[in-house]
């Protein structure tokens, strides 16, 4: 049987941990502190649907002590792999996938993409490549999440909404027998034939959002509300648009029309504002300085991305590695 790791057991981990676990899968997390002990005390606790999973599972603080997995399953927070990367080499066997369920861009995100822009390196989410180096793009399929969900507190999981992940691999793996697993578990899966249109959509619609509630602490619809900072988010998402047509990500929908469907989740708190308020690292650079990057490689000028990194990061100093 399949085995798989969890890395990262948070709010996306314990869906994707759990419900796999919940059907029979063998599933194990590397985790730390509070969540580490929750999980070894009470296995996987997943509330969704109004009934609350528990599920087995073996977790550890390091990577040797848990072994190799024919899956990786990759739910940190962006910031934090270029650091991580390097010690999950005893999770990984000569067959073993990586599945990288993370936030806007990932370090593999031009390789199998053709063009003059193949093999693009990008250093504000693997500054010195480290994480190329521990995790090759052979293994890789990207997944696009779309679900809400929170951890109430360490170890026990509450899934809000949503059951979508979208997968693909960039460099034309069997995606398959992973898209399978994940459909037995209960998700909408859909297999993507180039998953980085799929990372870029959703990077379109979330890289305004996250920083501006962050240096605002507003929630979702006092930003959509106030015609100043919604034409600014849109001037930015403008840019983002402009990239992606450039790369081969083209975007048709208008941001003004995106910003409805945004509108009717409410008054939500962004990831990022979460993490504001609580005080953890922002995954300023996955989704906004990789932005600025790539408009500089490509030659599309981003004035207001700029202008929103930057405050955000006057804001937050420490929380962007890159320039």
């Amino acid at each position: 049987m399949t085995s798989v790791c969890i890395v990262g057991a948070g709010s996306i981990g314990g869906v994707i941990g759990g419900r796999l676990a919940a059907t029979g899968v063998p599933v194990s997390a590397l985790a730390r502190g509070r969540t580490l002990e929750s999980l070894r005390a009470n296995g996987w606790r997943l509330r969704t649907g109004g009934e609350v999973l528990t599920a087995p599972v073996a977790s550890a603080g390091s990577a040797a002590e848990l072994g190799r997995h024919d899956v990786v399953v990759l739910t940190v927070k962006a910031h934090a792999l270029p650091a991580l990367a390097p010690a999950l080499t005893p999770l990984l066997g000569p067959d073993t996938v990586v599945v990288a369920a993370l936030n806007g861009v990932p370090w593999w995100f031009f390789d199998g993409f053709g063009g003059q822009y193949e093999g693009l390196r990008l250093r504000a989410v693997d500054p010195d490549g480290a994480i190329a180096a521990a995790i090759p793009t052979r293994r890789v399929i990207g997944c696009v999440v779309h679900m809400s969900a929170s951890t109430p507190e360490p170890g026990f999981t509450d899934h809000r909404a949503g059951d979508g992940l979208i997968l693909g691999s960039p460099l034309g793996a069997d995606v398959a027998p992973i898209a399978g697993l994940l459909s037995k578990a209960g998700f909408t899966v859909t297999v993507s034939p180039q998953v980085q249109k799929d990372i870029w959509y959703k990077l379109w619609g979330n890289m305004t959002m996250n920083p501006i509630s962050a240096l605002t602490f507003a929630t979702a619809d006092r930003i959509l509300d106030d015609e100043l900072v919604a034409g600014f988010a849109h001037a930015v998402m403008g840019e983002a648009a402009a990239i992606g047509a450039r790369i081969g990500c083209a975007i048709t929908q208008s941001a003004a029309d995106r910003s409805l469907v945004t509108r009717k989740l409410g008054a939500f708190k962004t990831s990022m504002l979460q993490d504001a308020e609580a005080g953890r690292p922002l995954e300023l650079d996955a989704l906004v300085t990789v932005v600025r990057e790539i408009g500089q490689a490509v030659g599309v000028p981003t004035p207001n991305t700029d202008a929103l990194l930057g405050l955000t990061r006057l804001r937050f100093p420490g929380h962007s590695h890159a320039t």
